[in-house]
């Protein structure tokens, strides 16, 4: 056993690759990107030639995952929350199809939307799927679950879920790391037909997951992760649950908290320690980061009986991440604030960087746009959404990945024109070719914007998986190959820029405008890199 000081994203990287685990497939997504850039870089993943390469989107991260649990290898798929949007049929249906070799997902939530559309909390798909749902309280148990999940995963014959949020994501922590267990051996599915969801065998299979529920809850129920402390004062009972346990006891650091405190790290909830609390204790509130998950169940449970607070009755806030202060207040304990901010401090909101080959695409654009009017882009997710912000103020949408071109085409089929789609090379091949492909077979008039950095830069710069073939990619639609146009967005090349946006816009049918230069900072990492490597 040894230490190492870890983020709670490199802890899970840590655990999955000493729980014997033979490949990662994820797409980037913050809080969740490092996850898999950990497990690329590590010493150990490198010699046992553990899969670690960049999927093309969530969805076929998660399928090719399950192809690995399929041939009974030990495997994980990481995502942002939004990504198992994305994931979703396959996850769903693979808690019916179960697993073979150990299967983990790992979600990470962003609660407070720090780089995200939405707050959606991930425990609510692992219930609804059916799952065991693993969530850390701290980085230790982070590396734990993930090293201990795969064999959870084999025991309960369906995969697990490990949920963590932005905060146990990008903060460090001391953590033990144990033995390295050995990969499993390839092993064809004892049920032949497990996989195969016909509805014959998929009733039956649906069947075996209802079953096995009270197994999954007496897991909970015996799980070290879940845990009732005793307190002395009953006039209040507390729930905590993942790293909200943390808060807590950040506000009783001598230990000394005088309510009885149910910790829960393991889903489904464990309901008889949930019963100990209700009868022991006046009311309840229920501590947790996201929705109110616990709280919502709760108030089901006991009907008209005990008083449960929390996200739901303002005890805590609907929205937002949960601190230390949040709960002191909901204790009904005195908080410092500290003095107010000085107005001269301000937010500082992102912007593209100095350089960027976007904002000469967004100038050009700007200029022939002028001639239509606001109200004509369509975005989709990367830097180039921020577009929306000063001094461009270009583009007018942005709301899920690959949605730029669709949302383009719904417009031009109501007769708002021109039609603009905004989108990067890497969501491109994420989820933008198969609108694309509806934009081209109905010969809709909108012109698609590819704004090519090469590179998936907004979340670190990882390989695109449209480098080199973007163009091929579009011909092969059936995109006219004299409307694939392709340019260098430089200051020097504004007037051909302008001239090339108005060519297309006035061009009735489907053209694709391809700015493409390396994103800077990518360029900037790799001069510094060749640079060193000289030096050496």
């Amino acid at each position: 056993m040894h230490k190492q000081l870890l983020l709670g994203v490199e802890a899970i990287g840590q655990g999955a690759i000493d729980g014997g685990m033979s490949g990662v497939y994820a797409y980037p997504g913050t809080p969740s990107t490092e996850i898999t850039e950990y497990i690329q870089e590590n010493k150990l993943a490198i010699e046992r030639g553990l899969h670690s390469k960049w999927s093309a989107n969530e969805k076929t991260a998660y399928e090719t995952a399950l192809g690995m649990s399929y041939a009974g290898k030990r495997t994980m798929a990481c995502m942002k929350h939004v990504g198992l949007n994305v994931a979703a049929d396959a996850f769903i249906n693979s808690a019916i199809t179960g697993v073979n070799g150990g299967f983990i997902v790992t979600v990470a939530d962003d609660p407070s939307m720090h780089s995200s559309q939405n707050e959606q909390d991930s425990r609510y798909y692992g219930k609804f799927a059916m799952i065991p749902v693993l969530e850390p309280s701290n980085q230790q148990e982070a590396y734990d679950m993930a090293r201990e999940g795969f064999e959870l995963s084999e025991k309960t014959g369906v995969p697990v879920m490990l949920r963590i949020t932005t905060r146990l994501a990008h903060s460090r922590a001391g953590v033990d790391c144990k033995a390295v267990l050995d990969e499993n051996r390839t092993a064809m599915p004892q049920d032949a037909r497990q996989f195969v969801l016909l509805p014959g065998i998929a009733r039956r299979r649906y069947k075996l997951l209802l079953e096995k529920q009270a197994a999954f809850v007496k897991l909970s129920e015996e799980s070290k992760y879940n845990n009732y402390y005793e307190g002395e004062e009953k006039s209040l009972g507390i729930i905590s649950c993942g790293i909200a346990y943390n808060y807590l006891m950040e506000n009783y650091p001598e230990g000394d908290c005088p309510y009885p405190v149910l910790k829960i790290s393991q889903y489904p909830i464990p309901e008889e320690q949930v019963r100990k609390m209700e009868a022991e204790c006046d009311e309840i509130l229920v501590l947790e980061e996201g929705y109110p998950l616990v709280e919502e169940h709760l108030k089901d449970f006991f009907g008209k009986g005990t008083q449960v607070k929390g996200r739901l009755d303002g005890s805590l806030p609907r929205d937002g991440e949960l601190n230390p202060d949040l709960i002191a207040k909901a204790l009904g304990k005195d908080t410092s604030t500290g003095p107010d901010v000085p107005g001269l401090v301000a937010n500082r909101p992102p912007a593209l960087c100095q350089g960027c080959g976007h904002q000469d695409a967004y100038e050009a654009m700007n200029e022939v746009l002028a001639d239509y009017g606001k109200g004509h882009v369509f975005s989709d997710i990367g830097c180039y959404t921020l577009g929306a912000l000063p001094p461009y103020e270009t583009i007018n949408s942005c709301v899920d990945m690959g949605a730029s071109i669709t949302m383009a085409k719904g417009a031009s089929d109501a007769g708002l024109l021109p039609a603009v789609a905004v989108i990067g090379d890497s969501t491109f091949a994420h989820s933008g070719i198969t609108g694309l492909l509806d934009a081209v077979n109905e010969k809709a008039n909108i012109t698609v914007v590819i704004s090519d950095n090469e590179s998936v830069s907004m979340t670190g710069g990882q390989d695109s998986s449209a480098q080199g073939k973007i163009e091929s990619i579009c011909q092969g639609l059936g995109v006219d190959p004299e409307h694939i146009r392709v340019i260098v967005p430089l200051k020097k090349n504004h007037e051909e820029l302008v001239k090339l946006f108005r060519e297309e816009l006035a061009y009735e049918g489907v053209s694709i405008i391809i700015p493409r230069r390396e994103c800077i900072q990518r360029a900037s990492r790799r001069k510094r890199n060749l640079k060193r490597h000289a030096n050496h």
